[in-house]
């Protein structure tokens, strides 16, 4: 039984530990039936039910690995992909936008579902901050290495001498279950609402139907104005929060949302970024990778097949 694979899981530290102990019984009892033929029968019938233990270790093993896999979102369709302003003023919030874009144009060429939750637009029309919900197969298992610091090098629309400038955008991933095993207090939340904005700051309903929900022990804010009606957008909102509270529970470490949160995408400083743009060098590199791709605008234009290949590549 091969069980290498799972020495560098700290889950499995104790279940390796015990399949370690039994196969050094096993081997002793196998030098002993040799140096011993007489204690042979006994020692054989020994060695296979040690053997069987093994087994049920290695079982439990592979489970556990197999049912990470599917809480985190691998088997389920829908996720929540939040995209937010670093560090470059501006810019770094038009990055933002060209990023948000570069996710729904890869959603259309896979025949996912798209969806605004709820959006902050900056003054020139990029995100400070914007939160969509995509639906449809394999969508984490193909965007899940998207996750963290991205950073563009170019001439951005704000600059007037045709000076290269770094900016980042951050990204994060939040795998939706459709109905997540936790209950929330309603006495541990505090809703509000609003107006929904669209475009231009300008209000596209005439009624308060956006929700902000802040959930009190945890600090964790959601905001859906995605739906018509506010109660569909508070629903939305308990959903969403229902699923970062369980992925709260299933960590270990115990962290808060925002500590998870930090953890994917770091500060979003320009030296914490897991893939660069280079607009003037035609240039794309993925750093955990290390390796570099042509075709810069086409690739922010939602090509981005080139690169989730790449990944899944060394996922197998």
């Amino acid at each position: 039984m091969d069980i290498e694979q799972f020495r560098a899981d700290s889950r499995m530290m104790f279940l390796v530990a015990e399949f370690d102990r039994l196969s050094k019984q096993v081997a002793e009892l196998k030098s002993l039936t040799h140096d011993d033929a007489g204690v042979g029968d006994l020692a054989k019938e020994e060695i296979v039910g040690l053997m069987k233990l093994q087994a049920e270790l290695a079982e439990k093993m592979s489970n556990i690995v197999n049912s990470s896999k599917s809480e985190s979102g691998e088997s389920v369709g829908a996720i929540i992909l939040e995209v937010r302003a670093g560090a470059g003023g501006e810019e770094s919030s038009l990055f933002a936008g060209t990023l948000a874009e570069m996710y729904h144009r890869y959603a259309e060429k896979q025949g996912w579902q798209f969806v605004v939750v709820s959006e902050s637009k900056s003054d020139l029309g990029g995100y400070k901050e914007a939160v969509f919900e995509i639906a449809g197969p394999n969508v984490y298992d193909k965007l899940k290495q998207e996750i963290g610091v991205h950073r563009i090098q170019r001439v951005p629309a704000t600059e007037k001498q045709g000076r290269v400038h770094t900016s980042t955008a951050s990204v994060a991933i939040l795998p939706l279950t459709k109905k997540p095993n936790i209950e929330i207090n309603p006495s541990d939340l505090e809703v509000t609402f609003s107006r929904s904005g669209g475009a231009g700051g300008q209000n596209v309903n005439k009624v308060e139907t956006a929700v902000r929900m802040l959930h009190k022990p945890t600090g964790i804010v959601i905001r859906s104005q995605s739906e018509r009606s506010q109660a569909r957008n508070k629903e939305k909102a308990l959903a969403i929060l229902a699923n970062k509270l369980l992925k709260n529970a299933e960590s270990r470490s115990g962290a808060t949302e925002a500590a998870t949160r930090r953890s994917q995408i770091g500060t979003a400083n320009r030296s914490e970024k897991i893939r660069t743009y280079n607009i003037p060098q035609d240039r794309v590199t993925d750093h955990r990778l290390k390796k570099s791709w042509s075709q810069a605008e086409v690739i922010l234009a939602g090509d981005l097949d080139t690169i989730i290949e790449a990944w899944q590549g060394v996922d197998k």
